[in-house]
């Protein structure tokens, strides 16, 4: 790594501390492509471009009914989604221009909706009986994010991570989890099920670690314990 890279990379890793298992090459990828990037490509038009991959991933599950190598676009549509979610803020950072709560509001909102979105994909993709699991499944999401946000008032330090599982890895997963459904018809069934085991098994321990910060914080505002 060049000078360049390692500014461009120190600059874009200062607002948040990452944990997540690909951080590093995340990190590297995100100040090469913050060096490479031109002027005009703005933070906003990158959150545009990552907003506009949720729609090919749904356009791609809805098409894919008739035939299931369809799909493929949708692992384009999550690429496409990363590119512009990880690097808008970044990019700001970058060149010295974030505005840190402007940022947050709209990166987050956009999170939310775009989970909707690719919800829906899924809704339409899935045989009936499964679709209930779309819907526990964002809603297990939409508890990710308002343990995010928790956190962040109770400790001061927004943490978009789950132990080694982040959004990146996330991303990851639904990417392979396509591939095995076009490659192995009905996969996708399973995986959903497991899936939604699996987030709501980490957002209760998250849950539980935050209620211990809480207390903890409560503690030292107060000097005694607080229980309800």
């Amino acid at each position: 790594m060049n000078a360049e890279q390692l500014e461009a990379k120190q600059r874009i890793s200062q607002d948040r501390t990452r944990t997540n298992l690909f951080r590093t090459s995340e990190q590297y990828m995100l100040s090469l492509l913050c060096t490479l990037m031109p002027k005009w490509v703005s933070p906003n038009i990158l959150t545009a471009i990552g907003f506009f991959g949720s729609f090919i991933i749904l356009a791609a599950f809805y098409f894919a009914r008739e035939d299931r190598f369809l799909l493929a676009f949708g692992v384009l549509g999550f690429a496409i989604q990363w590119f512009g979610d990880s690097l808008d803020g970044r990019i700001a950072y970058y060149r010295n221009t974030p505005r840190k709560w402007y940022g947050f509001t709209l990166d987050m909102t956009m999170d939310w909706l775009s989970t909707i979105i690719v919800g829906i994909g899924f809704y339409f993709y899935l045989p009936e009986w499964y679709r209930i699991f779309v819907y526990t499944f964002i809603t297990a999401y939409g508890w990710t994010m308002i343990i995010a946000l928790l956190k962040y008032k109770v400790t001061g330090k927004y943490q978009i991570d789950s132990g080694l599982l982040g959004p990146t890895e996330l991303r990851i997963i639904l990417c392979l989890i396509i591939v095995g459904e076009i490659v192995l018809p009905g996969f996708m069934k399973a995986f959903t099920i497991i899936a939604n085991i699996v987030l709501f098994t980490m957002n209760t321990i998250d849950f539980v670690k935050l209620l211990g910060l809480a207390n903890e914080k409560d503690q030292t505002e107060h000097g005694a314990t607080s229980g309800k």
